[in-house]
């Protein structure tokens, strides 16, 4: 069975900094036509950094969609200027933490939210952290605090859902699964 859904039509309702709201009418793999409401993102960037001591940098932060504040892992949405997800990887390491990397490796990239968002993130370990001594300057509208932790400490803000979205539940995995394989 074929189960593309070709688009009849496409209309853009919102164009906003950081996504847009688009509606399309799709046909069906049945012949049948029905509406699709998308949201288009540039797509991000997600750092786990690692500290010399093995220990993770998250930022806190209040996440206004949710009303809480949270544990999570440095990010941020790839810019028109970028030139590879590297790029937007080093410098939102550089921005939100203060910190460049010696190494960075790709762990992972996936969809977010699929059934409605093509937000794709992609998920890069960085080691050999130093700090710089004048960073790039933090977004005006960001406000975040710096939170070092052990996986130990990390896995107890899990519990408590500090850490609650997927992009930092999926480093904390992985951090796990990594740990485990080192025993």
């Amino acid at each position: 069975m074929d189960f593309e859904e070709k688009t009849l039509s496409s209309k853009n309702i919102y164009k906003g900094n950081l996504i847009d709201f688009v509606v399309d009418d799709v046909q069906l793999p049945n012949g049948e036509t029905s509406t699709r409401e998308l949201v288009k993102h540039p797509g991000a960037v997600a750092i786990m950094a690692i500290t010399a001591d093995e220990k993770m940098i998250f930022v806190k932060q209040y996440r206004k969609a949710v009303e809480q504040v949270l544990l999570e892992i440095p990010a941020g949405k790839i810019d028109l200027t970028d030139k590879s997800p590297l790029e937007t990887g080093k410098r939102e390491l550089e921005e939100e933490t203060g910190f460049h990397a010696e190494s960075f490796e790709l762990e992972t990239s996936f969809y977010t939210s699929p059934g409605f968002a093509n937000e794709l993130i992609y998920i890069y370990v960085a080691r050999g952290l130093t700090r710089v001594e004048t960073p790039l300057a933090q977004d005006e509208d960001e406000f975040i605090e710096l939170v070092c932790l052990t996986f130990d400490e990390a896995w107890e803000a899990y519990e408590k859902h500090l850490i609650y979205d997927a992009k930092t539940v999926y480093a904390l995995i992985a951090w796990k699964l990594k740990l485990a394989t080192k025993n």
